[in-house]
């Protein structure tokens, strides 16, 4: 069920949306009828990326937004206007054993992939709480519920964000409020081809052997998950028909974790 049925305009955020998931949810929500904010560390990204919705025929504004950064944080609403779906997408990555993790590094991917949601989310629920609406949808990651070397800050991050997931959960349960992770295994975007060369290193293997043996292998479909796939959980999760599903971990993993 789609929002663009609905004679109440809404207003959606999109972390890190310049480029690959992020792009890609913006546009299948404008093409729902939300008004869509493109919002991105590098705001020349995000302005191609609204461009193109609105040449496309619908609404978006692009934004620039450090979600490791309190100030900028707290500054959204003022800036952009109440916000009734916000979309966690935000994310970077670094591969390394440990004890060859640099220390801010490790801090930083926490900052943005943890932290920068819990405070969006902070900032953003008394106005969601004040309209009785809001969606929130954080996309995690199968390293969510499972880990693999070399990603000791990612696969913390992404944990924690489960459990955040749920309090909130609970402390909404009153509201007409739902916030889920979405979990897919490894979906084609340019954070995962960076990753691919970086754990060809780790492994000492060929690029092609990471691709088949440490992010296919664990599938039985053996395939990337596709955006479609993401941007329609995501129509799901914004609709009404999911307005009692929240808290919840929305595995998308072709049965990596039915092993």
């Amino acid at each position: 069920m789609s929002y663009s049925n609905q004679p109440l305009k809404r207003t959606a955020l999109v972390t890190g949306a310049g480029s690959g998931i992020g792009a890609a949810l913006s546009l299948s929500l404008a093409k729902q009828g939300f008004d869509v904010v493109v919002s991105d560390l590098d705001e020349i990204s995000a302005q191609k990326v609204a461009d193109e919705v609105l040449t496309q025929g619908f609404q978006a504004r692009a934004f620039k937004l450090d979600v490791s950064k309190q100030d900028n944080i707290d500054g959204v609403e003022a800036s952009v206007g109440p916000i009734d779906i916000l979309i966690n997408n935000a994310g970077l990555q670094f591969v390394a054993k440990l004890e060859a993790f640099p220390p801010e590094k490790w801090r930083q991917l926490n900052e943005v992939l943890l932290v920068g949601p819990a405070m969006l989310t902070r900032a953003l629920l008394p106005s969601m709480k004040a309209k009785n609406f809001g969606r929130i949808i954080n996309i995690g990651s199968i390293h969510a519920l499972v880990a693999s070397p070399f990603k000791s800050a990612y696969v913390a991050a992404k944990h924690g964000i489960l459990g955040f997931s749920k309090v909130i959960a609970l402390e909404t349960s009153d509201f007409d409020i739902t916030i889920n992770t979405l979990c897919p295994s490894y979906v084609k975007t340019p954070l995962v081809e960076k990753q691919i060369k970086q754990q060809a290193q780790e492994y000492g293997m060929s690029e092609d052997e990471v691709v088949t043996t440490v992010m296919l292998e664990p599938m039985p479909k053996k395939a990337f998950i596709e955006m479609e796939e993401l941007s329609g959980t995501v129509e799901y999760l914004v609709s009404s028909a999911a307005k009692n599903v929240t808290g919840q971990s929305i595995v998308l993993d072709g049965g990596w974790t039915a092993r």
